[in-house]
């Protein structure tokens, strides 16, 4: 009884449509909520999937298609899907990916490394015997995930939709042309570095060898280049040094002064854009052969957004990208959220007091509740974003809306088990997401 109900809650959440597959698991093109809870009724289809919310039929029928067109507005951060026939939009989705790759494999390294520097002996790097020399087309992790969510996101349209092509939007950003508008000819090859040996004496002739905070009043002549933000999220970009003296540096780290200046402007996602573009498309095309995969570019759907009036959002992107201008949109959405599913990691990287390093650690399920699993709660439907081992869980949903803080697991009710993509659905507005 209780699945059954929760089965009828969804159909009853007004989701895009509800999505419909044949005997075989292929789809077919999407129903009413109305119609799919006649075929339920009548035991003619059976629940595949909540959310979206999907039935796969257990008779024979007519399985007239539309052309469907799927949109898909890349990006670095977001993702927008729009699934488009020429009189309406059948699915709209917005995926946040996720940005904690880099910190993580930071993390990694310098666990490996101090483990290694304590127990086995000195071994003299080698340079003979580097991933990028053995594995051609190599991408870095952090790259190689955002493409993989890419694909998955399209896959899994391409599982519940009839699609028969598939429109990627393309971004190719000009780095130097940002720095420097009026960069032309063979000004490319001659960048803010040219002529120093290294970034540090760049950094230190660019700030005329003054510190920076206390502009030479202490009378200390050794100079540092120092992180604005940690090496480890901004890397060692000219924009993210700055120089200070011994005495300055030292106190800023005992948190005695604080730096009124900011890091410059960061390029991650436009050079994220540049090196992602055609290992998508050449990677999309290889996993839909039988589908026609082009391209498009950001200046077009500019343009198709502002004749339509539409607002600055990854789903009205999409739904231009598509190109079925004159459909009619649903004006809700699918929210997804990229989580990550497991954690090795078995100590937490912050040591404290007594230099006890503590377990990362804590009970696969509570109460049959695991971390990320969708519950309805005090009436509404969230996602448990933290757990006890005493059966108190921390419910939010994907905005960060606190349902509870601390809530038993006996007024919890299961609505679908934890999956890498968490989904909710939203009403579209004026609001856009960062890119």
């Amino acid at each position: 009884m209780l699945l059954k109900r929760n089965l009828w809650v969804s159909v009853k959440e007004k989701l895009l449509k509800v999505f419909v597959l044949n005997m075989r698991g292929q789809p077919l093109m999407p129903c009413s909520p109305a119609k799919a809870r006649h075929l339920l009724k009548a035991n003619k289809a059976k629940v595949k999937r909540r959310t979206p919310f999907t039935i796969q039929l257990s008779i024979a029928t007519g399985e007239t298609k539309q052309d469907v067109i799927l949109g898909v507005d890349s990006g670095s951060k977001h993702i927008g899907l729009s699934a488009t026939t020429e009189k309406t939009e059948v699915f709209a989705s917005e995926v946040e990916l996720r940005q904690d790759i880099s910190g993580l494999l930071a993390d990694r390294l310098a666990l490996r490394s101090g483990r290694r520097h304590r127990k086995t002996r000195y071994r003299a790097p080698r340079f003979n015997n580097r991933v990028h020399s053995k594995h051609k087309g190599w991408l870095a992790p952090s790259i190689e995930n955002r493409i993989q969510a890419h694909i998955s996101r399209i896959d899994a349209v391409c599982k519940l939709l009839p699609v028969n092509k598939i429109v990627i939007e393309t971004a190719s950003f000009d780095i130097q042309k940002i720095k420097n508008p009026g960069v032309e000819g063979k000004g490319y090859q001659q960048g803010d570095q040219l002529g120093f040996w290294n970034v540090r004496e760049y950094v230190l002739w660019r700030d005329g060898h003054v510190c920076q905070h206390c502009r030479g009043r202490s009378k200390d002549k050794i100079l540092n280049v120092h992180h604005l933000e940690s090496r480890k999220t901004g890397g060692d970009a000219p924009n993210n040094l700055i120089t200070l003296c011994e005495t300055c540096h030292k106190a800023l780290h005992a948190g005695k002064i604080k730096l009124k200046v900011k890091r410059g402007q960061s390029f991650k996602a436009e050079t994220f854009m540049g090196i992602m573009r055609w290992t998508l498309l050449e990677r999309v095309r290889l996993t839909h052969p039988h589908l026609p995969v082009e391209n498009t570019f950001g200046y077009l759907t500019k343009h198709k957004r502002i004749a339509l009036g539409l607002p600055k959002t990854h789903c009205a992107d999409a739904f231009c990208i598509a190109g079925n201008l004159k459909a009619q949109r649903t004006g809700v959405y699918l929210y997804q959220k990229q989580t990550r599913k497991h954690n090795r990691q078995i100590h937490k990287c912050s040591i404290l007091k007594g230099g006890v390093r503590k377990l990362n650690q804590s009970p696969y399920l509570v109460e049959g509740f695991r971390l990320f699993d969708k519950v309805k709660c005090l009436g509404q439907v969230g996602f448990i974003f933290g757990k006890r081992s005493s059966g108190y869980f921390d419910v939010r949903t994907l905005g960060g809306k606190k349902l509870s803080l601390a809530i038993h697991a006996k007024k919890l009710t299961l609505l679908e088990k934890r999956k890498t993509f968490l989904t909710e659905l939203r009403k579209e507005n004026s609001a856009s997401s960062p890119v």
